[in-house]
Formats: C-alpha cells, sequence, structure tokens
C-alpha cells in the first residue's frame, strides 16, 4: 500500500479554480491507479475522478466533467486535481486514494488519504 497526504484545499469564491495536490510515500506508487472522491455533510462519499497508473487514461463523474482534471506526476509521486469553474455544490472533503483497479468503485480502493476541506461560497 501506498500513504496518502492531500494538500490545497481551502476556501474560494464560486467559479474560481483551486489544484488539490496528493502526496504519495512507498515504492509502488507508479503501480497504483489513483483517483479523486468527495464527501459534502450529510451526504455519502462520492466518486470525482480516477486516473491509470501511468496517467494515459482517466474517468470523470459527470457533476465534474469539463471543469476537473485529473493529472499525475510519478517522477514526484504526486497526484492532483485542477478544479475550475467551481460551484457551491462543490463544497466537500476531497480523498485521494490508490488501487491496484483501474476503476471508479471506491469499494476497490485501499489507500485513503486523510482528506482536505474544499468550500465554495456563492
Amino acid at each position: 500500500q501506498v500513504q496518502l497526504v492531500e494538500s490545497g484545499g481551502e476556501l474560494v469564491q464560486a467559479g474560481g479554480s483551486l489544484r488539490l495536490s496528493c502526496a504519495a510515500s512507498g515504492r509502488t506508487f507508479t503501480s497504483y491507479a489513483m483517483g479523486w472522491f468527495r464527501q459534502a455533510p450529510g451526504k455519502e462519499r462520492e466518486f470525482v475522478a480516477v486516473s491509470s497508473s501511468s496517467g494515459a487514461y482517466t474517468v470523470y463523474a459527470d457533476s465534474v466533467k469539463g471543469r476537473f482534471t485529473i493529472s499525475r506526476d510519478n517522477a514526484k509521486n504526486t497526484v492532483y486535481l485542477q478544479m475550475n469553474s467551481l460551484k457551491p455544490e462543490d463544497t466537500a472533503n476531497y480523498y485521494c486514494a490508490g488501487s491496484k483497479y483501474y476503476t471508479r468503485d471506491q469499494t476497490r480502493f485501499t489507500s485513503w488519504g486523510q482528506g482536505t476541506q474544499v468550500t465554495v461560497s456563492s
């Protein structure tokens, strides 16, 4: 497994942008698909985006498609989530996670970070 630490969450106005980072430790990072998930207060955690281990393939939730971009730098053991045109409904705690499978199924993700809070004001 890999250990994951997210950063970059903060308060931002609607229409603004943020970039989240997730730093991984461990030599197996390059073999993991990496995903971003989010959980808003009172709601279940939901899928946001996933990147294959190489970064060549990505999948997005419909709610963020065209606004968010997942990317990774395997030389730096880091995965990013660029978030543009933010909306109040994007407010949530954002988690990065690692999986040996390229999937949006969060039950297949075995390594999780502690989360970083994103708050979008209207």
